[in-house]
This record gives structure tokens, C-alpha cells and sequence, in this order.
């Protein structure tokens, strides 16, 4: 169903009316009219940093999505800048392992700021939205890169409709999410003439 929340398929899953309720509480869960970068529109868009600005949430959010890999074995975890960073953190703190962020230099994500994975390290992946899985698969290069074995993807919302690639890696998330897009030429929120919103720091990838 367009728009609304689906449950996560994952084993050991969290209270996940509670999880989604704290989202729509907190403002996390945005509804009007989005421009994508695609070009496309939606009438639904996710700003987990709504969210992650409240630290007792972050640190809720980062044990339900820690715990949902119980029994892997993680010896650091690694997100994306921006949107991976307070995640990142968090999942790190609840694992007792430390945390990184990769950021983009000149085009191309890679670890700055004295951050290291060492060869052999089994690596965790997070991110608070998944939907192309763009950040996430350079991310996932990175970690090959210099060595260390991705053991898995988390994310706070899945969009992606099963349609990231992460070459066969679990992919563990609290929520998922199913939001229409449409053409602007086809938009029904362009035809009832609501003001067309870009959210967020970055544009919003489809």
C-alpha cells in the first residue's frame, strides 16, 4: 500500500508500533509534496534527522537496530556522511565497538579524520534511509577496499522497495516503507496545485 508502513521482514524484530509512532511523533515522517532527484514527486518523505535529534531516541533506535544482529560477529561499524553518522554512533555504542563515518572527497567516499578499518575487521554498514543504496554500495567498496569483510547492511527505513543490491549481504532495518512516485506530468499533487517542497540538506534520490 503507497505511503503507509509495512513491518520489517527481519528475525528478532523490534516493537515496531512503537518505533514507527516515534517517528511520526517526532516529525520524522513528512507528508506533502517532495521533488526527488530523479524528477519525479512523492506525497511521503522520511527525515530521520527529526529523529535523531532527540539523543534518547537515537540511542533507542541504535540498540533495536544493533540487536537485530545479535549473533554476527562486528568489530566496528561505518555509515555515510551525513545520514550514517548519529546512526553509526549509536549502533557502535550499543555493540561496545567503535564508530566511523566515510565521507565524499573529490567525488569519491573515503575515510578521513585519522579513521582506520584494519584488514580482516568484519564491518557493519548502517544508514537512516536506504533507497537506491547508492551511499551505501560505496561504502561497502570502501570497506573491501582496504581490506576489512562487510558483514552486513542496517538501516533505520528500508525504501527501497528490494530493490538495493548489496551483492547478497543481510540487510536488517526497523522499518520499511512503501511511498509512491510519480512523473510530474502524471502528479496528482501538482494537479490539485500543493507547493512542490525539496526536504532536507540534500536532494532526495529515487
Amino acid at each position: 500500500m503507497s505511503g503507509q508502513f509495512v513491518e520489517p521482514k527481519r528475525e528478532g524484530e523490534g516493537p515496531v508500533e512503537e518505533i514507527l509512532q516515534l517517528f511520526k511523533e517526532t516529525g520524522a515522517f513528512l507528508q506533502g509534496h517532495f521533488l526527488l532527484t530523479s524528477g519525479k514527486h512523492s506525497a511521503q518523505y522520511m527525515q530521520c534527522a527529526r529523529i535523531l535529534q532527540y539523543p534518547w531516541l537515537a540511542t533507542t533506535l541504535g540498540q533495536e537496530l544493533a540487536g537485530s544482529f545479535a549473533g554476527v560477529e562486528i568489530n566496528a561499524v561505518i555509515g555515510p556522511a551525513l545520514g550514517g553518522i548519529i546512526v553509526a554512533h549509536e549502533v557502535g555504542r550499543a555493540l561496545g565497538v567503535k564508530a566511523v563515518f566515510a565521507e565524499r572527497q573529490n567525488g569519491e567516499m573515503t575515510l578521513r579524520r585519522g579513521f582506520a578499518l584494519n584488514p580482516g575487521e568484519k564491518v557493519l554498514v548502517v544508514e537512516d534511509v536506504l533507497t537506491t543504496g547508492g551511499s551505501v554500495k560505496e561504502v561497502l567498496a570502501l570497506v573491501k577496499a582496504v581490506g576489512a569483510e562487510p558483514v552486513g547492511v542496517g538501516v533505520l527505513v528500508d525504501r527501497s522497495g528490494e530493490r538495493a543490491d548489496l551483492n547478497g549481504l543481510p540487510l536488517r532495518s526497523l522499518v520499511r516503507m512503501e511511498i509512491e512516485v510519480f512523473t510530474p506530468e502524471d502528479c496528482p499533487l501538482c494537479a490539485r496545485g500543493l507547493p512542490l517542497e525539496k526536504p532536507g540538506s540534500r536532494e532526495i534520490r529515487d
